[in-house]
């Protein structure tokens, strides 16, 4: 049975606010560190991910006796990073969303790379997100919901290089038929009005960021 809904924990920011998103028919797959997190916080993975590099020998030991599945790659001679990694096996499971937790860190490369990665999500036709204590992100190129998860702000940034005929409904400023450019700040920091808005793309892809100071 193909489950509806993947956690990934990788190895970023992770914080144990990030174990009450799981619920029980989770599928939850960790990456490297975030499978040790994961292991040390009393959860164990359906697959852990990645070349482990991060973590001690003994650790890895762990791990590997701990998930219930154990995936390992060569750290020299991988092409990829130990999330995306993580992304194609949740994809493999052709789900109906992914929710991607430690994907933002002190390593801003890895935190693009995990932002541009949302693109494989809209492509598989998978509802796909990052989240961590400070921002919520998603990506559209159609019509997304957006939620009130108690943030502050909802930001919309083109990840093309145009975005066009942008309909925002339900948020404090509104915008008609809008085009957002790479570059631009026009989308940035504004509020729902109410419990729920709604974002309309006619060409491109956009960055749906909801964030909070604290």
């Amino acid at each position: 049975m193909k489950p509806n809904r993947i956690l990934i924990f990788t190895g970023g920011s992770l914080s144990m606010k990030s174990l009450e998103m799981i619920k029980e028919d989770d599928y939850i797959i960790g990456a490297d560190r975030g499978a040790l997190f994961l292991i040390e916080n009393g959860i164990t993975p359906h697959i852990s991910v990645g070349d482990f590099d991060s973590i001690k020998p003994e650790q890895l030991e762990v791990v590997t006796s701990m998930s219930k599945k154990i995936v390992k790659c060569d750290p020299i001679d991988k092409n990829l990073t130990d999330t995306e990694l993580a992304f194609d096996v949740a994809l493999d499971q052709s789900p109906t969303e992914i929710i991607l937790l430690g994907g933002t860190g002190t390593r801003l490369d890895h935190t693009l790379a995990n932002v541009h990665m949302l693109l494989r999500g809209v492509q598989h036709h998978v509802r796909c997100s990052m989240l961590d204590e400070h921002n919520h992100i998603s990506l559209t190129g159609s019509i997304c919901e957006v939620e009130d998860l108690g943030f502050t702000y909802v930001s919309l940034l083109p990840l093309t290089p145009e975005v066009t005929g942008i309909e925002l409904e339900g948020f404090q400023y509104p915008l008609h038929n809008a085009t957002l450019k790479l570059g631009q700040s026009l989308g940035i920091s504004n509020r729902l009005s109410g419990s729920k808005g709604t974002v309309k793309v006619e060409g491109g892809l956009l960055l749906v960021i909801q964030s909070k100071d604290e």
